[in-house]
C-alpha cells in the first residue's frame, strides 16, 4: 500500500502504427486528449520515422503540435536514428525515446545497421540534446529476437555497459519486443540491471503475444521497476517483429495495480471508455481482458432482478 508506478501510454504510437487504414489526425489528437483526461500523464504520441515505411505515423509533427501544450502532458516521441531525433527536436519534441536492438538481425531489419553503429548514433544524438530535453533509451529485443530467438541476458547487460554512461540521466526501457519473455526471465534481467546500474531509472515494455504481458509486468514490479509501457485496448505490435501482437493493455495494468493498492493516477472508468472506442477503430486488433470483463459485469448487473 502507498506505492506508486508510472504507466506510459504508447497506444498512439505502438498501438496505431500497425493499423492499415489511416487513422485521421483529428482522431489521433482526440485519443491523446481523452487518454490524458483519464490520468495518463506521459503519452508516446507518435514517432519520427520514414513516412514510406510507416505512413500511419506521418502526421506525428501535427499531433505533437496540437497536443504538446496539454497541461501536465509529457509528450514522448520515438526516434530510431540521430537524424530522426534532430527532426523531432526541430518539431518541438522535448522527450525522445531512442530505440535500438540488442539483436543484430532485428536492428538491421529495423534501421539497416548493426547495434554497434546504432550505439554510436545514440552517442551523437545524446551529445546534441538541447538543455531541458529528456531521453529514454528503448532496448528492443532485450529478451528475445524474432529472427535469432532467445537473447542472452549477458548480451543485454554488455550493451547497457556501453550505453548507460553516454547519458547517465536517461531512462532505460527493457523491451520484450516479441512477447516471448516469461516472468522468470523478466525478473532475472530486471534484478541484474537494477543491481548493475543503481542510479538508473529503468522501465519495462511488455507485449502480450502469449498472454504473459501482465505477469511479466508484475515480475518486473516485484524486482523494483516502477515505469511500465502499455497500450490502450492492447493495440499494437512491432511491424518488424513478425507475429508480435499488441502491448499489454493499459486498462489491465491499471486494474492490476489498483487491486494491489498501487497508485497509477488513472481513472479506470474513463480509461475503459477510451479503450472501447480504440478497440473499434477500423483495422485495429484489440487485446486485454479487463475491458470485456467490466462490460460483462455491467450487463450482468443490468439484468439482475431488483430485490
Amino acid at each position: 500500500m502507498g506505492q506508486a508506478v508510472e504507466i506510459v501510454e504508447v497506444g498512439p504510437r505502438d498501438g496505431l502504427q500497425g493499423i492499415g487504414p489511416f487513422v485521421p489526425t483529428a482522431t489521433k489528437i482526440a485519443l491523446v486528449e481523452r487518454l490524458h483526461a483519464a490520468g495518463l500523464a506521459r503519452i508516446e504520441i507518435g514517432s519520427f520515422v520514414s513516412a514510406a515505411a510507416l505512413p500511419q505515423l506521418g502526421d506525428t509533427p501535427e499531433v505533437l503540435r496540437r497536443c504538446g501544450g496539454l497541461p501536465g502532458l509529457v509528450a514522448q516521441v520515438l526516434v530510431p536514428t540521430e537524424r530522426r531525433g534532430r527532426e523531432a527536436l526541430a518539431a518541438g519534441a522535448r522527450f525522445l525515446a531512442y530505440v535500438l536492438s540488442v539483436s543484430e538481425p532485428h536492428n538491421r531489419s529495423n534501421v539497416r545497421r548493426s547495434p554497434d553503429e546504432s550505439a554510436e548514433d545514440y552517442r551523437r544524438l545524446a551529445a546534441a540534446l538541447p538543455a531541458g530535453t529528456r531521453m529514454r533509451l528503448n532496448l528492443a529485443t532485450a529478451f528475445d529476437c524474432p529472427f535469432a530467438g532467445r537473447v542472452d541476458p549477458a548480451a543485454t547487460l554488455a550493451l547497457l555497459d556501453r550505453l548507460v554512461p553516454v547519458l547517465p540521466g536517461a531512462e532505460v526501457c527493457l523491451c520484450d519486443t516479441t512477447g516471448r519473455a516469461d516472468p522468470d526471465g523478466v525478473a532475472t534481467l530486471s534484478a541484474a540491471a537494477l543491481a548493475r546500474f543503481p542510479g538508473t531509472r529503468f522501465a519495462f515494455h511488455a507485449h502480450d503475444t502469449y498472454g504473459l504481458g501482465t505477469a511479466n509486468v508484475h515480475a518486473a514490479f516485484e524486482r523494483g521497476i516502477r515505469v511500465f509501457d502499455a497500450s490502450v485496448a492492447g493495440l499494437g505490435g512491432c511491424p518488424f517483429a513478425p507475429g508480435a501482437t499488441g502491448n499489454v493493455a493499459t486498462e489491465d495494468l491499471a486494474w492490476m495495480f489498483a487491486r494491489r493498492g498501487v497508485q497509477t493516477g488513472i481513472a479506470l472508468e474513463r480509461l475503459v471508455a477510451v479503450a472501447r472506442d480504440a478497440a473499434a477503430l477500423p483495422g485495429a486488433t484489440a487485446g486485454g481482458r479487463v475491458r470485456d470483463a467490466l462490460a460483462a459485469a455491467d450487463r450482468l448487473c443490468g439484468a439482475a432482478p431488483t430485490v
